[in-house]
């Protein structure tokens, strides 16, 4: 059901002045003056490079900053000197607007939406406003499947660590894989393209006032455009090198938040999820080539004293819901040196799908039934840490590919969990 506008008045009549636009990036932000100068430059440098005879808009959905961000938006402009590329034949229009709504990503990109509907763009994209790494050649990979090849929706593709991402590698990526039949490897990366037709179909959906809008916008997105009869495709744009984060960050919160959007996703197309079977590559765009990525440090004995810590403490929840078999291959683990430490594939699948199942069966507030698995997440990860120590880049996706693969083969433990009468 469509909602009503979220835009400010000022920002309506600008629409009005522009009138149509057949390219749109958007930009959220809040507090990004560090980086989003050159968010702006590598933006305007692709949509000049690669769309020179396009209308184009940078659309900037800022969430209250006060450090200068926007202002940084508005004086950045496109030069052409120096990265061998006339200039554009038509100028790079801005709409800057403090979004409405909940705090958060998806209420920026909301804004972003309904300006892309209301001008009838062709294609979009939307970038993170604190990059380092973007260049011109990511806006031409993001937004050129949708504009030319009729794709609706183009996922990102990063180069990334092989300790980092560990909560896509072990949760997301399987699930989605499994769970939508799509073998998208990165559905919360961050950075998208789309089509005006998916903007549009987006703002049919109440979720505003959601978690979508606080912090679940990108799987919404991506299980949203998979569940429906959209084109996918995901591009190679490098690494992803972001602005620093707090390295006191709490773990749990993000594994709760990460989880819970993924569980929602579920839970509102079950019918579609439980009935898929096996998975199919998406076609890819952009070229693959090796990057330096800086070391993930990772502390294997805390990692695992956590994990053993949680098992004791939380065995009486666990007893709610997890299986005989399950409990008992987890108190098998107990004792392991942090160095030698391995959880079976199998495992650790069946934990996710009962936990999944225990989500959909309300057993316990989603909150506190995530916030248990913690303790079992650290334990895949130390595991992960000990098995890929001696992998390049070619054998972590082998083995990646290889456990996702066990999600899909186990995908009927999921189903019997979640039709049980409880």
């Amino acid at each position: 059901m469509k909602q009503e506008s979220v835009l400010r008045p000022e920002v309506l009549t600008r629409l009005e002045e522009i009138g149509r636009v057949d390219l749109i990036v958007g930009i959220p932000s809040f507090n990004n003056a560090r980086t989003i100068g050159h968010v702006v430059r590598a933006v305007s440098a692709g949509l000049a490079k690669y769309f020179p005879e396009f209308s184009t808009l940078l659309v900037n959905s800022d969430g209250g900053s006060r450090d200068g961000t926007t202002e940084i938006v508005a004086r950045e402009e496109f030069h052409a000197a120096g990265i061998m590329v006339a200039a554009p034949t038509r100028p790079l229009a801005k709409v800057i607007t403090a979004y409405q709504g909940l705090p958060g990503k998806g209420s920026a990109f909301r804004t972003i939406f309904e300006i892309a509907e209301r001008l009838q763009a062709k294609a979009c994209a939307v970038v993170d406003s604190d990059l380092r790494s973007i260049t011109p050649e990511w806006i031409q990979l993001l937004l050129a499947p949708a504009l030319h090849e009729d794709f609706d929706y183009v996922c990102p593709l990063y180069s990334r660590h092989k300790y980092d991402g560990t909560i896509t590698n072990a949760i997301v990526y399987p699930m989605v894989r499994s769970l939508f039949g799509k073998r998208v490897r990165q559905p919360i990366g961050g950075d998208f393209g789309f089509s005006g037709r998916l903007a549009s179909h987006f703002l049919k959906y109440d979720v505003w006032g959601s978690d979508v809008a606080r912090f679940g916008i990108d799987i919404w997105m991506t299980t949203t455009a998979l569940s429906g009869d959209f084109r996918i495709c995901q591009s190679y744009l490098g690494a992803k090198i972001h602005d620093a984060k707090d390295p006191g960050a709490d773990l749990t919160s993000m594994l709760v938040q990460v989880t819970a959007a993924l569980l929602a996703q579920i839970e509102a197309h079950a019918d579609h999820c439980l009935a898929m079977d096996g998975s199919e590559p998406v076609p890819e765009f952009g070229f693959r080539y090796e990057v330096g990525l800086e070391p993930v440090p990772v502390n294997l004995k805390r990692m695992v004293e956590a994990f053993e810590l949680g098992v004791r403490e939380f065995d009486s929840i666990y007893a709610g819901f997890l299986g005989p078999d399950t409990r008992t291959g987890l108190a098998a683990l107990i004792g392991q040196t942090p160095g030698e430490f391995h959880m079976p594939t199998d495992l650790w699948v069946h934990l996710v799908y009962e936990f999944a199942a225990a989500y959909h069966h309300r057993h316990l507030p989603p909150e506190h039934l995530l916030k248990s698995l913690t303790p079992l997440y650290l334990g895949r990860t130390a595991s992960w840490v000990v098995q890929a120590a001696p992998f390049g880049a070619h054998e972590v996706e082998v083995e990646l590919d290889a456990l996702s693969a066990r999600f899909e083969a186990l995908k009927p433990h999921l189903r019997v969990r979640w039709h049980e009468r409880r």
